[in-house]
């Protein structure tokens, strides 16, 4: 435990890790029975696209020693007990999985769930100690056991070859202050959900107790004398009153600056202001002692502390679009450049972007921050998520058709001009899924045909990205059974369902299947990515629209094309040809159904004939085409490959 970013015992850290890479040691770790000597510190994948990230909830993913407090596929918005040792355990379940990275919830100390409230304390994003473990994510509740789980889980990871990625939190704290009302008696407290005017004209804040009561003492205190441990906020360097924004909630229907941050508060959750500028008139000893931007150095120096103790091979930053784009780029080239140190040469840090392509571009590659720094690495691809799920549901009154799943990359395809050599790079900077924790109308809703799931999985790692899966997909788990509203239906406490980490559930064998699939498949990691037409009749193509239609594309690297076809339609079988490259295929090129969620099995060969390509308009264009049939059962996702 340490109460100063900038002591002797945190630069201590850093320093045995950097030490560390200079010697390339190993350490003996255990697994299944036997000493492996692993690397330390850990190398990254030459490539993440190499890998597939499993996301999992600590709080709901198990406890072997513990069953979830409540029942396990209720809403609950209290913790159900997960453990970090619950997931060390499990790693060899994640490993056979073919799992090559987890993405661990924030470790970080939290503000006591009384403080917060009920729904807000057990995800982890309420961060009250940044140099701290959450102790109760410890088998026995303690901040020291905490340290020495977490480490273990690491190690074992690695040992099993499986990265970690930790979830952070740049853009806010837990509840660490209250308001005073303003025109009411001091000691009158609100968290109103209003903005309290411009800048300028903050609020009084009082620093939190760790027992949940707003100090009068410790009244927009610097440094507030006395604060323990469960008090305030840590470090003590941001025990600053104006290192907070102190504006109430934010607005998030109010224009934003064009850098793109909302000023306010997420709810009782204290927005950092993470671009404090100390070079202002009056801020000479707030310079001096932590820096021009004193909030970012804090920020950056934990979570450098976090790699070094723990040898963290990647962050998720929760929140990027509320933090301004070039705080973002400093902060992505700080982690970027210390791990290059420690010989973490590929160190990975991807951002929840929650908007448009337009919005992830002012953050991600080397778009960011107006071309002054190369920003993160990647974005969670919600362009995608914003339609796939859809298409493949036919969810809404008015349900999406095929072609706009295509539309995604077609736009990105542009927005790309300029940028990287080939647009096969593209998936380096996204990394793609289906649902996650924050999705309260899960895709995997209560009744969803196990068809969709491996379809929408099967789509999701043949398109370029990097492929999340969320926990229990591969268990199939649904959402609560009580309904699907609220955050809380889509975190079920895994390790409470009847045979929870059965390797043989269906959607087990069939993610396993895929993810061998596209790890023996360069194309479909690295691959250009085309949309095909398809025809009825061999000889008329064109692209499926409309809804319960037909996706089809290629991805192809060098001399190599893989297809991906699925038929959304739930009633109707689709027999046809789709479109294929006339100059990797030639006559008689044969291709087998590497994978079927139908158990479909054969081999075909592709077909060169005359035949008329009709563009979306309806204009036809007579050429020569190339061409495979395909036969697929409803909800049924084939991936071909050449025989």
């Amino acid at each position: 435990m340490t109460t100063r970013a900038f002591s002797a015992d945190v630069q201590a850290v850093l320093d045995q890790f950097l030490s560390a890479s200079r010697t390339q040691g190993t350490r003996p770790i255990e697994v299944d029975g036997n000493v492996i000597q692993v690397p330390y510190p850990y190398p990254s994948p030459a490539d993440w696209r190499d890998c597939w990230i499993y996301f999992l909830m600590v709080d709901r993913f198990n406890n072997p020693a513990s069953p979830p407090v409540f029942d396990w596929n209720k809403k609950y918005g209290f913790r159900q007990g997960g453990t970090f040792e619950g997931v060390r355990q499990q790693l060899p379940y994640l490993q056979e999985l073919g799992v090559n990275a987890i993405w661990l919830s924030p470790v970080v100390k939290n503000t006591r769930p009384e403080i917060d409230g009920f729904a807000y304390c057990y995800p982890g994003y309420n961060a009250q100690d940044f140099f701290s473990i959450e102790g109760r994510f410890a088998s026995d509740g303690t901040e020291a056991t905490a340290e020495i789980e977490l480490v273990a889980l690491v190690q074992e990871a690695h040992a099993r070859g499986i990265f970690v990625v930790v979830d952070i939190v740049l853009n806010h704290t837990g509840r660490v202050f209250d308001y005073l009302r303003r025109n009411q008696v001091e000691g009158a407290f609100t968290d109103d959900g209003l903005l309290y005017g411009p800048a300028g004209n903050e609020p009084a804040i009082q620093w939190m107790n760790g027992f949940g009561n707003p100090r009068g003492d410790w009244q927009n205190a610097a440094d507030p004398a006395g604060a323990g441990q469960d008090d305030a906020v840590w470090p003590i360097e941001l025990q600053q009153p104006v290192f907070f924004r102190r504006r109430g909630s934010k607005d998030s229907d109010a224009p934003r600056p064009p850098l793109g941050y909302v000023p306010g508060d997420f709810g009782t959750m204290r927005q950092l202001v993470v671009e404090y500028d100390a070079t202002v008139p009056g801020q000479v000893q707030l310079r001096d002692q932590y820096g021009v931007a004193p909030v970012l150095s804090i920020l950056i120096r934990a979570y450098q502390y976090l790699m070094a103790k723990f040898d963290i091979d990647g962050y998720r930053i929760d929140t990027v679009k509320y933090v301004r784009a070039d705080m973002i780029a400093t902060f992505g080239n700080a982690m970027r450049e210390f791990a290059q140190s420690a010989g973490k040469r590929n160190f990975f840090t991807f951002g929840e972007i929650y908007d448009t392509d337009a919005t992830i571009d002012q953050f991600v590659g080397r778009n960011a921050a107006d071309n002054q720094g190369f920003g993160i690495d990647s974005a969670l691809d919600f362009p995608l998520f914003f339609q796939l799920p859809a298409v493949i549901k036919s969810l809404g009154q008015n349900p999406p058709g095929v072609e706009s799943v295509a539309a995604v990359f077609s736009s990105r395809k542009l927005a790309e001009r300029g940028q990287i050599s080939s647009h096969g790079e593209a998936g380096k900077y996204f990394v793609s899924f289906i649902d996650n924790h924050d999705q309260n109308s899960r895709f995997k809703s209560p009744g969803t045909p196990v068809e969709q799931v491996s379809m929408a999985l099967a789509v999701l790692f043949g398109l370029q990205g990097i492929p999340c899966v969320y926990y229990g997909t591969e268990q199939g788990l649904q959402g609560t059974t009580d309904g699907l509203d609220s955050m809380e239906s889509v975190r079920e406490a895994l390790w409470g369902k009847p045979d929870a980490f059965d390797p043989n559930s269906v959607l087990y064998v069939e993610l396993q299947k895929i993810a061998r699939l596209r790890m023996s498949e360069n194309a479909l990691r690295f691959g250009r990515l085309y949309f095909r037409e398809l025809s009825g009749n061999g000889v008329d193509f064109g692209p499926s629209t409309g809804p319960r239609g037909v996706i089809a594309f290629s991805r192809i690297l060098s001399n190599r094309e893989i297809v991906v076809v699925a038929n959304t339609n739930g009633s109707s079988l689709f027999q046809g040809s789709v479109l294929v490259d006339i100059d990797i295929n030639r006559a008689n090129v044969a291709m087998r159904i590497a994978y079927s969620n139908k158990q479909s099995t054969g081999t075909e060969a592709t077909v060169i004939a005359e035949g008329n390509l009709y563009s979306a308009a309806g204009a036809a264009t007579p050429m020569r085409i190339a061409s495979l049939a395909v036969s697929l059962a409803p909800w049924e996702v084939q991936i071909l490959t050449p025989a």
